[in-house]
């Protein structure tokens, strides 16, 4: 099902964000170059194309509408969008298919999202909300200007599908025994070394949708201590605990360094330049997880790791991941 005020990405969305992009030039921001920043900036402006708009008897002059204002911000920046490859397609090819594309979307349910999603709460149907990105990328409270354009926190489930805060449940936060950043922006606990390389190999950490190499790093106690704060998480699951099964020592970020002083508050980011992180140290377990089916056979080291994450936390690790297989994830 697709809500019916579903903002569309259309050709010129993602042209645009390239566009911005390359005028930033050393000071870009990292963009996947869909489109998304740009949608959401017309989102904002209030001349957005929705859902239903497509089953407008005008909806082509709407579109072209749209375009031309994105044509005419282009050519201020001296950026030639019709020389613009979008998914190997010239700009031409692609708006062509992105049209065509759109007969397929009218044979989805399109629907009132809020609606049906609080007829379903009232007849006690359970509902799952995955959310999108990390909290670290939130437009808001995330590490402006390195961010994505929406708020990728459990607040984005109340906005984005007309949720009431007061019918918000368990909230599971799912983190990384490692961190890890596409793109560009704050990372104190980065690792740029051999390590950094060896979490990134056996991790597989490549962009989803960029396919670059993510910038990988260890376990940041401060910034798991504010997402957790800004989501309300009440149970933790961590994942990919098995990447550091060859590690002898394991490190953890327990706070920084500002300013000659210890804080573990999440600076602003024109503070990171100033960041020292400080780490503790944990032995690490040196042995395959694969063979682990309930948690207690898990390695003593590995299960001081998570007791560690528990006790700066305040809150219960439900589940660990000890493999990519379904089975491979153990509940406490």
């Amino acid at each position: 099902k697709i809500s019916r005020k579903t903002h569309l990405i259309i050709p010129s969305h993602r042209a645009m964000d390239a566009a911005l992009e390359h005028d930033k030039g050393a000071k870009k921001i990292g963009s996947t170059l869909k489109g998304i920043g740009p949608a959401y900036t017309d989102k904002i402006a209030r001349h957005g194309l929705r859902v239903d708009d497509i089953f407008s008897p005008n909806f082509t002059e709407k579109y072209q509408h749209l375009k031309q204002m994105h044509v005419q911000q282009m050519n201020s920046l001296g950026f030639d969008y019709q020389n613009h490859s979008i998914d190997g397609m010239p700009f031409a090819d692609y708006e062509q298919q992105w049209i065509k594309s759109l007969e397929f979307v009218k044979q989805f349910d399109i629907i009132p999202c809020e609606y049906y999603l609080n007829e379903a709460l009232n007849a006690g149907k359970r509902v799952l909300a995955e959310g999108a990105q990390g909290t670290l990328l939130d437009v808001d409270f995330g590490s402006y200007p390195f961010v994505t354009s929406s708020n990728t926190t459990v607040a984005g489930v109340c906005a984005g599908l007309g949720v009431a805060p007061s019918r918000i449940g368990k909230v599971y936060g799912i983190f990384k025994a490692y961190c890890t950043r596409v793109g560009n922006g704050p990372f104190p606990s980065e690792l740029n070394d051999t390590i950094g390389d060896q979490l990134r190999k056996q991790g597989h950490e490549f962009g989803a949708t960029t396919g670059r190499p993510r910038r990988c790093g260890w376990l940041d106690i401060p910034a798991l201590q504010y997402a957790v704060m800004l989501n309300g998480v009440t149970e933790l699951i961590v994942t990919k605990i098995d990447v550091m099964d060859n590690f002898s020592t394991i490190h953890i970020c327990e706070h920084y360094m500002l300013n000659g002083k210890p804080t573990n508050q999440f600076p602003m980011t024109e503070d990171f330049p100033l960041v020292t992180p400080i780490y503790k140290s944990f032995k690490g377990w040196q042995q395959p997880l694969n063979v682990a089916s309930a948690y207690e056979q898990l390695p003593q080291a590995l299960q001081d790791y998570v007791q560690y994450v528990e006790s700066q936390m305040g809150i219960r690790v439900s589940m660990v991941s000890v493999g990519p297989d379904r089975v491979q994830t153990i509940y406490r």
